[in-house]
């Protein structure tokens, strides 16, 4: 049998207020305790805020897709941000969001995927080849390529540029810095205050903000340009920077396009590595799933009518996804008293809606601890996933980019199966925990090897 995936050792039931908040700004999952697993609605309030963790499906289809004006984005999670996105779609609320996203939301409609299918293959294949000098069977990190290869994607896509540009790699590797500076959340998620109250990030953290920004205005100005010449590659950012909002006319402006560049980054790349690496762990540990899936991508012909005969490889990716949803927490506020399961809550309260616990939820899922890409074809899953499987959000604020990070995941997950194998490290289990995205402690190690073309 194989093991259970790993996932945090939950808190005690009871700790002091100090000490959750510490467990909390370190890692939200390990802070949470085990009784989330299995509740409907968990309530908390500390001398600062109260917040409510919500797992009943009728009350998730409510703040997310009912009535989801009723509950904006928290500003308490967008001020730890707002060094590096600024005021992205990813951080908006109302008039300001609506604009933005139809602006965007056609970059990523119809045909669109189709046109970036290309730039993901030609990203695949740079993994698969930059991992050939490292399959011998040694221990690999597995996120670093992971990491590297979904940023490729993105310049390719975002761009029309690969990693190895120097802006690119440059970018690529400010992001890491910014990432291990960054805490998931900072003093504002804990006291709020007026927009002038400092918010205590780190000096680690605002250059390497400032330094990435730089680097993306350098690359919005220049397209720009070749906008302007006739010359610009018909690439995400050209589409994106040429589409008016179809209410006002109105365009991004270069600094508006940078703060959406680096969502786009931070959503296109840090979320598709993080799934990337984990669902690579766990066909590690799993080989038998992880021999139907290398089958599969052998017979991918690397056409784009060819990816819906990827199956499994897409089951792999959405299991992947419940298990390690790259986004664990997402945070909505209270504009108006509610009544939650008969519960009376005050405006301001903060309402958190948790992939992490939800996509491993007792009473919704069968077996929710286990790999088992398979329950994705069996009736008793479908229920569970329209209920309780949301790691691209849900409702209007849905990610635009789900399709193409499903996509992405598909391609780069071929590419690298048909070519190589994946082993555990005996002894080495990687902890989850919530940076950015749900990554690793120290790392997600490999043995990796070639298969052999004749015998594969």
């Amino acid at each position: 049998m194989s093991p259970l995936p790993p996932k945090p050792v939950p808190r005690a039931a009871r700790v002091s207020l100090w000490r959750h908040l510490r467990l909390f700004r370190t890692d939200i999952l390990s802070a949470q305790p085990a009784r989330l697993y299995r509740a409907w609605m968990a309530d908390f309030r500390t001398p600062f805020f109260r917040s409510v963790m919500v797992n009943d499906p009728a009350l998730l289809r409510l703040v997310l897709k009912e009535r989801p004006r009723d509950f904006p984005k928290s500003n308490r999670i967008a001020a730890g941000l707002r060094p590096l996105l600024g005021h992205s779609v990813f951080l908006t609320n109302g008039e300001q969001w609506e604009q933005q996203r139809r602006i965007i939301d056609p970059a990523f409609e119809g045909g669109r995927l189709r046109e970036s299918f290309a730039a993901m293959l030609a990203a695949g294949d740079a993994a698969a080849a930059r991992l050939a000098p490292l399959a011998d069977g040694r221990p690999v990190d597995i996120e670093p390529q992971a990491s590297h290869a979904a940023a490729d994607v993105i310049f390719r896509t975002l761009f029309s540029i690969p990693i190895e540009h120097e802006v690119a790699a440059a970018t690529f590797a400010a992001f890491h810095a910014h990432q291990r500076s960054q805490p998931l959340l900072n003093l504002a998620a804990f006291v709020k205050g007026p927009g002038w109250m400092p918010r205590l990030h780190s000096r680690r953290t605002r250059a390497t903000a400032r330094e990435i920004r730089a680097l993306i205005a350098g690359l919005v100005e220049a397209r720009a340009q070749d906008i302007a010449e006739g010359r610009a590659p018909s690439d995400l950012a050209t589409k994106i920077m040429t589409t008016p909002d179809p209410e006002s006319g109105e365009t991004f402006s270069s600094a508006e396009m940078v703060d959406q560049v680096a969502i786009f980054f931070l959503a296109g790349h840090e979320t598709s590595a993080a799934s990337l690496a984990w669902t690579l762990y766990l066909l590690a540990t799993h080989p038998e799933l992880q021999e139907r899936a290398a089958k599969e991508a052998r017979g991918f012909d690397g056409t784009f009518s060819a990816l819906s005969g990827l199956k499994l490889i897409r089951d792999v990716t959405r299991e992947a996804l419940r298990l390690y949803p790259p986004v664990p927490m997402m945070v909505r506020e209270m504009t108006r008293p509610e009544r939650f399961r008969d519960r009376a809550l005050g405006r301001g309260t903060q309402v958190v809606l948790s992939p992490w616990h939800l996509h491993r939820h007792e009473r919704l899922w069968r077996d929710p601890d286990a790999f088992d890409p398979d329950r994705w074809s069996r009736p008793e899953a479908r229920e569970s996933a329209r209920a309780a499987y949301m790691p691209f959000s849900a409702g209007p604020r849905v990610c635009p980019g789900a399709g193409f990070a499903m996509a992405e995941a598909a391609v780069l997950l071929a590419a690298l199966l048909r070519r190589y194998r994946f082993e555990p490290v005996e002894g080495d289990v990687p902890v989850p925990v919530a940076q950015l995205t749900v990554r690793s402690k120290g790392g997600i190690r490999s043995r990796v090897t070639e298969r052999d073309p004749g015998n594969p």
